[in-house]
C-alpha cells in the first residue's frame, strides 16, 4: 500500500498560503530533502489552485539535480469541479475524491505526494486518508493567511522526526496517532 504524503511549507503561526515567502529560508539542506521526497514518490495529487501555480511555475522549469524534470514527468491527479483541460501530464478526478485517494493508495507503488492544497487536505483528513504530514516549518511570522489546519479541524498525530536547516527552518514528520 502507497502512503499519502501532505508536504507542506508553513510559518511559525501556520500559514500556508502563498508560500513565496518561504524562498530566503532554502538552501541546500531543504533542497536535499525536498529532492529526495520527489524521487520516493511516483504520483502527485493535488486540488486544482494548487495544480494552476505550479503547473505555470514548473512546465518551462529546468535544473542540474533533475528535481524539475522530475516533477514534470510525474504523473498528477487534480482533485477539481472544473470541467477545463488539464496539462502537465495531469488526469482529474471528479466525484469521490476520498473513494478514488483510498484507490490510488491500495496500488503499487511509490508515495503520493501532495504538495500545497490546503482544502485537499483537509477534506482527506477525516477518512484518515493522510498518512504522514513533512512540515516546512520556516522561522517567519505572516499574522494571516490560509492556515493548514483551519478553525475546527482537530488532528492528533504523533512526530516521528524532526530536523533543523542552517536557516532555522524545522522540517518536522507527523503521522497520525
Amino acid at each position: 500500500m502507497r502512503k499519502v504524503i501532505a508536504a507542506e511549507y508553513l510559518s511559525l503561526d501556520g500559514i500556508m498560503s502563498d508560500p513565496s515567502w518561504s524562498a530566503p529560508y532554502f538552501n541546500d539542506e531543504l533542497a536535499r530533502s525536498q529532492r529526495d521526497l520527489l524521487f520516493q514518490s511516483d504520483l502527485l495529487l493535488q486540488g486544482r489552485v494548487t495544480y494552476d501555480g505550479m503547473s505555470r511555475a514548473w512546465m518551462q522549469a529546468s535544473d542540474e539535480q533533475g528535481f524539475a524534470e522530475r516533477m514534470n514527468a510525474l504523473p498528477k491527479r487534480i482533485a477539481t469541479r472544473s470541467a477545463q483541460e488539464l496539462t502537465w501530464n495531469a488526469t482529474a478526478i471528479q466525484g469521490d475524491v476520498p473513494a478514488e485517494v483510498e484507490r490510488l493508495r491500495q496500488e503499487d507503488g511509490g508515495h503520493i505526494l501532495i504538495y500545497g492544497s490546503g482544502q485537499l487536505v483537509r477534506s482527506l483528513m477525516p477518512h484518515s486518508l493522510i498518512d504522514e504530514f513533512r512540515l516546512i516549518v520556516c522561522p517567519v511570522v505572516l499574522g494571516s493567511g490560509q492556515r493548514l489546519f483551519a478553525e475546527g479541524v482537530q488532528a492528533t498525530l504523533t512526530l516521528t522526526d524532526v530536523t533543523t536547516t542552517s536557516t532555522g527552518v524545522a522540517l518536522m514528520t507527523y503521522r497520525p496517532a
